[in-house]
């Protein structure tokens, strides 16, 4: 079960994770928002529509995961400490999976918007599930079996990475003013 220490440490990270991504795209053109600096590299849009996919994405996953029976034998390949870290730094490029690649699910002037409510209902699903996240496991592709808590973890760090991918975008040279 989730402590409640666990429930105010996660809601308490959505918040500022979203305040991040607000202020990394605020006051942004949408010149500025769709601005790649080289080829195969994401824009901010780009960054913000991949964040919001993963996101709804993981979300359904938990829940899903959820109403099947919990799994005792089943624990974790890392530590939360772990997927905080590894998840939150860009220490080297991932290649998305196909279905979180950004391709333009949403009007770029909407992406803010669409980003807020998803984040709602993650940090809703976090502050109010009684399910034994802990005991429930979805596999990732590179870190192996995180329980839905991790998971949860994930999403706020995975916020972080691609806020910190957008300000590298917002700071080379060619940025339009």
């Amino acid at each position: 079960m989730m402590t409640s220490a666990e429930r105010e440490f996660v809601v308490r990270r959505f918040a500022e994770t979203r305040e991040r991504l607000l202020r990394t795209v605020h006051g942004l053109s949408r010149e500025q928002m769709v601005y790649r600096p080289e080829p195969g590299a994401w824009s901010v849009a780009e960054n913000i529509e991949h964040i919001t996919a993963v996101e709804n994405f993981i979300l359904g996953l938990i829940q899903k995961s959820l109403q099947e029976p919990a799994e005792d034998s089943k624990r974790s390949s890392m530590t939360d400490a772990d997927v905080l870290h590894m998840v939150g730094t860009v220490v080297r490029r991932v290649q998305a999976p196909e279905r979180a690649l950004p391709r333009n699910r949403w009007p770029v002037e909407e992406l803010a918007a669409v980003f807020e409510s998803t984040r709602e209902r993650t940090s809703e699903f976090a502050a109010t599930t009684a399910g034994d996240l802990r005991r429930h496991f979805i596999p990732h592709f590179i870190f192996g079996e995180l329980d839905c808590y991790q998971w949860l973890l994930l999403l706020g760090a995975h916020t972080d990475r691609h806020c910190a991918q957008s300000d590298e975008v917002k700071a080379c040279p060619r940025f339009p003013k």
